[in-house]
């Protein structure tokens, strides 16, 4: 048996499973790993689970030690670090004269090399600030391109909710396409404010949340539908999806309107389908 524990090395990165060894550890706790990039300092993100040794797809990596004081001092260097790169590229990226932001600068643990993720229209010819930005670091340096979504991700914010982004909490960078159809069948106005996040593109939450509003139409009536309600039959004239009370105007009082859960009434005749248009998409 193999115990296992799911470590993450940012705020909302992809979490990797590694060998938890004889270590007990605690969510949120920082812990020295092995990874194929060297030593790494990660958060425990999800607790040790035991598992067979031949159900595993591949060898795990260890978890080396948990993070001690001297640890937490190199952390606070690196911080330090980071900030001060940041600084550097931002002042040679304007002395290039590059078409291209900056966005953020990790800086490895074992300090084998300082990586920069930045965003630009167009393809860049970054060697020269390569070649400068390792002669005044006196690192390894990466630049790595990253998308929109994957920016609004780094810097964060709250979202039209109120909430902190989902992409910035639990999505992990794991970006799906999300189509305009998912706003459709969850009601949302297609104003470009109303269906659009931070980044420009089409909300996250459309598509993590396309499912539940995909089981729940299929057992609500739509509108247009002839159900019997206790009062009698009558025509669905509005839906909350969520909340599952359905207007129903009566036969027997076409006047008003009444309001029924979902579960209270029968579908007696579907309304008849609009013919279908083409659906438009945004990818991620």
């Amino acid at each position: 048996m193999v115990r296992i524990v799911g470590i993450r090395f940012k705020d909302n990165g992809k979490i990797y499973d590694f060998d938890a060894k004889e270590f007990e550890l605690r969510l949120g706790e920082r812990v020295i790993v092995r990874t194929s990039q060297g030593i790494e300092c990660g958060t425990v993100a999800e607790s040790v689970r035991v598992e067979r040794e031949e159900n595993l797809t591949k060898e795990l990596k260890p978890i080396v030690r948990i993070a001690d004081e001297d640890d937490y001092k190199i952390l606070e260097i690196i911080e330090r670090r980071e900030k001060e790169a940041y600084a550097v590229c931002e002042q040679q990226i304007a002395q290039f004269g590059l078409e291209m932001t900056l966005v953020s600068v990790e800086h490895a643990f074992d300090g084998s090399k300082i990586i920069f993720y930045y965003t630009a229209p167009k393809r860049v010819d970054f060697r020269e600030l390569v070649r400068s930005l390792a002669s005044t670091l006196r690192c390894r340096i990466e630049l790595r391109q990253i998308g929109v979504r994957n920016e609004t991700s780094m810097i964060g914010g709250l979202g039209m909710c109120g909430q902190p982004f989902c992409c910035s909490r639990f999505l992990n960078n794991n970006f799906k396409p999300v189509s305009i159809r998912m706003a459709k069948e969850q009601g949302i106005s297609m104003g470009s404010a109303k269906i659009s996040g931070a980044c420009g593109r089409l909300m996250c939450c459309l598509n993590f949340e396309d499912e539940t509003y995909r089981r729940l139409i299929k057992m609500t009536p739509p509108v247009g539908a002839v159900v019997a309600t206790p009062d009698g039959e009558g025509v669905v004239t509005d839906v909350k999806l969520l909340t599952g009370v359905l207007s129903v105007k009566l036969n027997a009082s076409p006047d008003a309107v009444s309001k029924y859960s979902r579960e209270d009434v029968t579908v007696l005749k579907m309304p008849v389908k609009k013919q279908k248009t083409e659906e438009l998409s945004a990818d991620s």
